[in-house]
């Protein structure tokens, strides 16, 4: 009987499922808390730390601008070189990823013209030295100020991956300085797959929560996410099962306007 319960309080408590119950449950209480909202036809920018996060994050929000026929570009910062499977070679994991990215934003609706490759190391955002950090971010501020949109998607300020909130604090700083007016929406990756104790989600975030239902492009989305065969395999199913929903969750950031 001990050894049950014993076997049983391990199971409970080991790390990996108690992430795994911390992402579904988080997002189902966000869904459940957060405001419903449509898609808009305000032009739109998405920022990816590495080929797959547009498509998991905001791959909903983006085909339905697509097929109301609303710009869209979508600018991948890191060059994902650390996300390789063994069956590809580390002389091939930069072209296959972004191979994958073309094809899963070809099933959205983005053409290449308007896709962007930054090339950045892979998890070396949050130590580029000042030099380098500056040039990234004047290369986002130009994106930013030819295309001048009305929206623009990076992912959440607090996931839990380093790249992702180094791409939040630089495409900020970027907006900042590009003298236009523009609304963040905030897109979570990583964010819950935590202990729900370390999560650093407040009750007045909730206010700015919302949920988008992507019903209509639900089978586009699952279709591109199909595209990223060497990622999802060793993804944790919880992410990929959140992914796979017929929402998308986004936290808005207030309107950023250059002084």
């Amino acid at each position: 009987m001990l050894r049950k319960i014993k076997n049983g309080l391990n199971r409970i408590l080991n790390p990996l499922i108690v992430r795994e119950t911390s992402l579904r449950l988080t997002h189902k209480f966000l869904k459940s808390k957060s405001q419903q909202i449509t898609s808009t036809n305000k032009k739109a920018i998405v920022f990816a730390p590495h080929e797959d996060d547009e498509t998991f994050g905001c791959g909903g929000a983006i085909a339905i601008k697509r097929s109301q026929g609303i710009p869209v570009k979508v600018v991948f910062i890191t060059d994902g070189r650390y996300g390789r499977p063994s069956w590809i070679t580390p002389d091939n994991i930069i072209s296959h990823r972004q191979q994958e990215a073309t094809d899963a934003l070809n099933v959205l609706g983005v053409t290449p013209e308007d896709i962007y490759f930054l090339s950045q190391e892979d998890s070396k955002l949050s130590d580029l030295s000042p030099e380098s950090h500056q040039e990234l971010v004047t290369k986002i501020q130009e994106i930013i100020k030819n295309f001048q949109p009305e929206e623009v998607y990076v992912t959440y300020q607090y996931d839990k991956h380093a790249d992702h909130q180094a791409s939040y604090n630089i495409v900020t700083e970027a907006i900042a300085k590009s003298g236009i007016s523009v609304e963040i929406l905030q897109y979570p990756i990583w964010g819950f797959w935590q202990n729900p104790l370390l999560h650093k989600l407040k009750k007045q975030d909730l206010a700015r929560t919302y949920h988008l239902p992507i019903h209509q492009v639900h089978q586009q989305k699952l279709k591109a996410i199909n595209s990223y065969k060497s990622q999802t395999p060793g993804l944790p199913p919880s992410m990929v099962e959140q992914a796979a929903s017929d929402y998308e969750i986004f936290f808005k950031t207030s309107t950023i306007k250059n002084k």
